[in-house]
C-alpha cells in the first residue's frame, strides 16, 4: 500500500541491497533518527502501515524497525544503530552486570550486532536475624506467696542487616507470630468525574477508594480482612449543563510530496467548522491533518562531509617549528565532501566551515612538562561483553600543567581576539607513584554476569 503518489517507476536499488532477500521484507520506515542517554530511537513514523524495506532504505538517512515495539535500524550502508537500552540488573540486591546492543545496517557479513556490558550496584541485601539462647531464670519476685521470674533472649544470632526482620518460622527460639487483622487506611482523593455536564441518563459520578493496608491481614496465621467497602461513589457536585460539541469538516487537498527522491509524505487538513463548538462544548476529537506516503521516486543521493584528518604540526613559517616556546603558530586540517557530483547538491557548511579549517597554536610537542597524577577515571565496561569471565578497568595517569602562555591574542589591524591551541603531546614528569612514572591501571572481574545471546539474537536485528 504506497498511499498518494502511486508505485512510482521502477528503480535499480543500492548496491547493499543485493546481499539477500531483505529487500521486500516489510518494515515500519521512519525519516528521523534520535539518540539519547537511554539509547536510540527511530522518530516521525512516515506510514502507519509497513512498506518495502529497500523502499525506506531509498534514503540512507531514513531508520526502519522490522516490528512496530522492535529496535531502530539505521538505513546508511554499514553503520551501526543507536544503542538499545540496558537491561535490568542480574541481581536483586549487590553487584551484578547489565546488558545492551546495537545493530549494523545489512552488508552481507553474518555478525551484525555489537553488545556492551557494564556492572549495576543495586542496595545490600537484606538478612534476617536469629534469637540468641534464652537467659537462665532470674530470681523471684517476692519471698513468699506467688511471684513472677523473668528470662531474655536477643535477635543478634545473627543480628538483621540491610532491613531485614526475623528468620522464617523454625528458626532456633523463634516463637510462632500472631494472627493480624486488616485495618483500613484512610481514604484516597476523589477521581475524576465520569462525566463533563449533566445531560439525560445516568448522573455522572465520582468515586475513591482505600486500601486494606494499616496493617495489612496477615498471610502466616492468616488474620481476618477488613470489614466494609473498600470504594465510595457519590454524584459529581456543581456540573454544568451539556454544551454543543464541534464536528470536523470536509478534508483538503494533499500538499506537495515532502522530498524528490525516496519515500515521503503528504498533508491533508480539515477545520473544526461543521459545526464549531458551542457553549463551551468541546472540540473535535482526532487530528486536524493527516499524513500518506508519497513516492518513491529513486534512490537519494549520498552527500555529507568526510572526518577531518589530522591537523598538520604547528609552525611560524618562515622560522618553521618553535616547540616549547611562547611563540604563537598556525595550523590546518581537511576534509572531503563524500558523494558530490558536477551538478548535484553540494556539502552543507556548518558555521561558514567548509573544507579547511585553520587555528592558531603552541607547538608543546614532545616538552618536558612538570605533571601531576589524575583522579580515578570511572570503572569501564565490562570486556568481553560476550565471553567468558569479563573483567572492568580504571586508570590514573600523569597528565602535563600546560605553561602559563597567553590563550588569547590580537594580530596586527584587528581588534578581535584570537584564541590559541595547545597542539602535540608533551612528555610529563610526575613522581613515581606505584612503581609508574605515566600510568597506573586497576582490574577486577565483574560479577553476576548475564549469560550471552543466543545464536539468533546476535546474527539476526531485534
Amino acid at each position: 500500500k504506497r498511499g498518494v503518489g502511486g508505485e512510482g517507476p521502477s528503480l535499480p536499488l543500492p548496491p547493499w541491497h543485493v546481499w539477500g532477500c531483505w529487500c521486500a521484507t516489510p518494515v515500519w520506515c521512519f525519516s528521523r533518527l534520535e539518540e539519547h542517554a537511554g539509547g536510540g530511537a527511530c522518530a516521525e513514523l512516515l506510514s502507519e502501515e509497513p512498506v518495502p524495506l529497500a523502499d525506506c532504505c531509498l534514503n540512507p538517512a531514513y531508520g526502519y524497525k522490522l516490528r512496530p515495539q522492535g529496535h531502530c535500524h539505521t538505513c546508511r550502508s554499514g553503520a551501526w544503530g543507536p544503542w538499545g537500552p540496558w537491561t535490568g540488573c542480574s541481581v536483586t540486591c549487590g553487584e551484578g552486570t547489565q546488558r545492551r546492543g546495537r545493530s549494523r545496517s545489512p552488508t552481507g557479513d553474518e555478525d551484525r550486532r555489537g553488545w556492551e556490558l557494564r556492572a549495576c550496584h543495586l542496595p545490600c541485601c537484606p538478612e534476617p536475624g536469629g534469637w540468641t539462647s534464652w537467659s537462665p531464670w532470674g530470681s523471684c519476685s517476692v519471698t513468699c506467696g506467688a511471684g513472677t521470674q523473668r528470662r531474655g533472649r536477643a535477635c543478634a544470632d545473627p543480628a538483621p542487616s540491610c532491613g531485614g526482620g526475623l528468620r522464617p518460622r523454625g528458626a532456633r527460639g523463634n516463637p510462632p507470630a500472631p494472627a493480624v487483622g486488616g485495618s483500613w487506611g484512610p481514604w484516597g482523593p476523589w477521581g475524576s468525574c465520569s462525566g463533563s455536564c449533566r445531560g439525560s441518563g445516568q448522573s455522572p459520578s465520582r468515586s475513591r477508594s482505600r486500601r486494606c493496608d494499616s496493617p495489612p491481614p496477615s498471610l502466616e496465621p492468616p488474620g481476618a480482612a477488613c470489614t466494609g467497602a473498600g470504594t465510595e461513589t457519590e454524584p459529581c457536585p456543581g456540573l454544568p449543563p451539556c454544551p454543543e460539541d464541534g464536528a470536523w469538516g470536509a478534508w483538503s487537498e494533499a500538499t506537495p510530496c515532502s522530498v524528490t527522491c525516496g519515500l515521503g509524505v503528504v498533508r491533508l487538513r480539515r477545520a473544526c467548522d461543521a459545526p464549531p463548538p458551542r457553549h463551551g462544548g468541546r472540540g473535535c476529537p482526532g487530528n486536524s491533518t493527516q499524513r500518506a506516503l508519497c513516492g518513491p521516486h529513486g534512490p537519494c543521493p549520498v552527500v555529507h562531509w568526510g572526518p577531518w584528518g589530522s591537523w598538520t604540526p604547528c609552525e611560524q613559517r618562515p622560522w618553521g617549528a618553535m616547540s616549547c616556546q611562547a611563540m604563537v603558530g598556525r595550523q590546518r586540517r581537511t576534509r572531503q565532501c563524500v558523494g558530490h557530483r558536477a551538478g548535484g547538491p553540494p556539502c552543507p557548511t556548518e558555521d561558514g566551515i567548509g573544507t579547511i579549517q585553520l587555528r592558531a597554536c603552541y607547538n608543546i610537542h614532545h616538552c618536558l612538562l612538570p605533571g601531576n597524577w589524575s583522579d580515578w577515571s570511572p570503572w569501564g565496561l565490562c570486556t568481553p561483553p560476550c565471553g567468558a569471565s569479563p573483567t572492568r578497568k580504571r586508570i590514573r595517569e600523569c597528565r602535563p600543567t600546560y605553561p602559563a602562555f597567553p590563550l588569547t591574542v590580537t594580530s596586527v589591524g584587528s581588534p578581535t581576539p584570537i584564541n590559541v591551541t595547545f597542539w602535540g603531546s608533551p612528555r610529563p614528569r610526575c613522581p613515581l607513584l606505584d612503581g609508574q612514572h605515566l600510568r597506573v591501571e586497576e582490574e577486577r572481574p565483574c560479577l553476576h554476569v548475564l549469560p550471552c545471546p543466543a545464536p539468533h539474537e546476535r546474527l539476526l536485528p531485534l
